[in-house]
């Protein structure tokens, strides 16, 4: 039983008291590597469960739809001067409520219907509101994408460039949801000046590593900067816009009045948290570890004949297509789950298999870290995968189930940051 439950919730709705247990020890007993997911604070937690979640406050601070903002106003408030301060940005939109209409406020900023936009294909490792076409970005706009070179798995700039001359697109994205490689913010900003784009620096993976110092910063090469607060900056689920100076008051407008309406202050107040702690030396090393670890997990892998893509990883993130291993990317993701071993299953560049059946699987260390997992626990987490992929595809239940035991009382052995054990 959680501890952490007010007595109210317990008496009101003992059925969603008991999911939330029930939550909360499925978090304490896996070793979580879904490369979007993390754990927050108590502080983060306490803060998305205040009052503030009773105000409405459409509009900005100082420039209100309702009376009584006088507290509400300083909390976003300061949840904008510490995104400014931490990232070094000269304006910071903090009312988005996710990235998918942080991304779309960006369009509504820039662009008109039928206007082109250029961003990574979801299939090479993009995101669904870079202009897919089964996204409103893809229907609403003339959409162009680029991806990676077959034998690398990386960006060729060079076919960027090329692609951008000849489509002359408003909008260039950079950045994406299954990118293992640094963003080269400065080559991207180059050949976006020479067309005339606005460059979207869409960091929602990254903002973390970027905070921390693990992961080159796109501050100074993308006009504008787009992300998530929860992934790796371990925030609450919401999103930011950072930009110039020069585009604050097209991307206000467009998040309010364009796409929301009053903002969630207690989803802000956390995020004021989050930034807080961001700022802290005990976080730029958090991020490094991230990353040592990622590539500790990689090596593990790439030891027992994994075939990762682009051959390894930058960040926090790793892709691995599982031809090699005849075995699908969704069979393989299932079995892990039932093992303990927590991830998803991923299209992969160049993917023979659909997109609901893949042939990959997509890893990241951002939670496991924050647990205190370190580069010595990867080579575990590694030899467990291996061993359930291999006992998947032989029916060997059994073999899944002694690495599930397994699994569960290492993951026992770290605190889970936020709640009590």
């Amino acid at each position: 039983m959680s501890q952490h439950l007010d007595p109210d919730l317990r008496t009101s709705d003992p059925q969603i008291a008991s999911l939330v247990d029930a939550e909360n020890a499925r978090q304490r007993d896996s070793v979580r590597l879904i490369a979007s997911e993390n754990y927050v604070s108590a502080a983060v937690l306490e803060a998305t469960g205040t009052v503030l979640t009773n105000k409405y406050s459409e509009g900005y601070p100082g420039k209100r739809y309702y009376e009584g903002q006088q507290v509400i106003d300083q909390v976003e408030t300061l949840a904008i001067e510490r995104a400014k301060a931490l990232f070094g940005v000269e304006h910071a939109n903090v009312q988005p409520y996710s990235g998918s209409p942080a991304n779309l406020a960006v369009y509504l900023a820039f662009l008109a219907p039928g206007d082109t936009v250029m961003g990574m294909a979801l299939p090479a490792g993009g995101h669904l509101t870079h202009g897919w076409s089964v996204s409103a970005t893809g229907k609403w706009f003339r959409a162009v994408q680029y991806g990676v070179r077959k034998e690398t798995g990386r960006v060729d700039m060079d076919e960027v460039r090329e692609l951008a001359q000849a489509e002359r697109p408003k909008l260039i994205f950079c950045g994406g949801t299954a990118i293992p490689r640094t963003i080269d913010f400065p080559a991207f900003a180059e050949i976006a000046h020479e067309v005339g784009a606005v460059l979207v620096a869409d960091i929602a993976h990254i903002a973390g590593l970027v905070a921390g110092g693990a992961h080159p910063t796109p501050v100074g090469h993308a006009d504008v900067i787009t992300t998530t607060t929860h992934k790796t900056l371990r925030g609450p689920r919401g999103a930011m816009i950072m930009s110039t100076a020069e585009h604050a008051k097209a991307l206000d407008k467009a998040v309010f009045p364009g796409l929301q309406g009053g903002p969630h202050n207690h989803t802000t107040a956390a995020i004021a948290v989050a930034l807080q702690e961001a700022s802290t030396e005990d976080f730029r090393r958090y991020a490094h570890a991230i990353v040592d670890n990622a590539r500790a997990l990689a090596d593990g892998l790439t030891a027992r004949g994994f075939n990762l893509v682009s051959g390894g990883t930058d960040n926090h993130l790793l892709l691995v297509d599982l031809e090699n291993k005849s075995i699908p990317g969704k069979q393989a993701a299932r079995a892990l789950d039932r093992a303990g071993i927590e991830l998803n299953y991923n299209t992969v560049p160049f993917d023979p298999r659909k997109p609901f059946d893949p042939s990959g699987v997509r890893l990241g260390t951002a939670a496991v870290t924050s647990r205190g997992m370190d580069t010595g626990d990867m080579d575990r987490v590694a030899g467990w995968i291996d061993q359930v992929i291999d006992a998947e595809k032989a029916g060997d239940d059994a073999g899944v189930e002694k690495v599930a035991a397994e699994v569960h009382e290492f993951a026992r052995s770290f605190p889970m940051p936020g709640l009590p054990g």
